[in-house]
């Protein structure tokens, strides 16, 4: 029998928005299982567990958007949709000078690279602290260096564990330091809105090949509403034939939903590919799309 969701009135925002990305997975879930069957609201609440008014109220809290425009938002037609008005999207982006560590990004970035030198040592030397946040799209699990954020994770519940060893898989050799105090400031910064301002600079710093690092530096001008795919990424970084490489370098990205692997698309506006979960993709398209409505006055 269908619940109301949990009251959470006392909790923080994104301990409020971390509780309605549960429900929202599991939404989600039901219905790129029975998309075919175009299920309606009370249909999805059922499988969700919620009551189908609650169901409503938590997606418009979570995203702004109804639950019926959210998963329009994640369709394939509208991701075709997307990836044909995002033509040339990276051309644009650096025709408007949107390059180099001063380039503003949605979370306005500043971003630096570690020497080829220092990754090819596993990061020894390195000390990263590390910590679990709540935020929209479930438990992150951020890490930093003194030099900025070096990794940013996803985890669904009881999986923590296996998110930080596939981190720590990226650098083995560092010292690792559980240090939630540290990390909390840059989770704030990265999923409160409210601080997503060009004068508070979110501090990254890229531990990659200088491949990777290229490829990651492109992911950073793909702007929110937009999408591209692999083979304009391999065109923009002049490895036009290297569309299986661009790849496995947007899925070795370590930094989740800031440097936004998430926009890469399939050439026919497949949701292919996420090291998070094609459910945490679809999540976050879909939250994107209400956030573009939200500034367009819509949803």
């Amino acid at each position: 029998m269908p619940v109301l969701a949990p009251n959470l009135d006392a909790a923080h925002p994104l301990e409020i928005a971390a509780a309605d990305y549960e429900i929202v997975r599991r939404a989600v879930e039901y219905v790129n299982l029975r998309f075919r069957d175009q299920p309606e609201v009370e249909e999805i609440a059922r499988a969700s567990g919620v009551h189908p008014r609650a169901l409503t109220d938590l997606f418009r809290r979570w995203c702004g958007l109804t639950p019926k425009d959210f998963l329009q938002a994640v369709t394939i037609d509208a991701a075709r949709r997307v990836l044909s008005e995002s033509d040339n999207v990276l051309d644009a982006a650096y025709e408007l000078g949107l390059s180099g560590p001063g380039r503003l990004h949605d979370l306005f970035v500043v971003h630096e690279s570690m020497s080829p030198g220092e990754w090819k040592t596993g990061g020894a030397g390195l000390v990263v602290r590390y910590g679990f946040h709540a935020s929209q799209f479930g438990s992150a699990l951020a890490m930093v260096t003194p030099r900025g954020l070096c990794g940013l994770a996803f985890a669904d519940e009881g999986e923590e564990d296996k998110a930080l060893a596939d981190m720590r898989r990226r650098w083995p050799n560092a010292l690792y330091i559980e240090d939630p105090v540290a990390t909390a400031p840059y989770a704030a910064r990265i999923f409160d809105q409210q601080t997503w301002h060009p004068e508070d600079p979110l501090r990254i710093v890229f531990i990659g090949t200088d491949f990777e690092v290229q490829v990651w530096e492109t992911l950073m001008r793909i702007p929110l509403g937009k999408a591209t795919t692999y083979s304009s990424i391999a065109q923009r970084v002049e490895r036009p034939r290297a569309a299986r490489a661009i790849g496995a370098a947007v899925g070795k990205n370590p930094m989740s939903f800031v440097v936004p692997c998430h926009r890469v698309l399939g050439k026919n506006g497949d949701l292919t590919g996420y090291h998070w979960g094609l459910t945490r993709k679809r999540a976050i398209l879909g939250w994107e799309a209400g956030q573009l409505c939200k500034e367009w006055g819509g949803a």
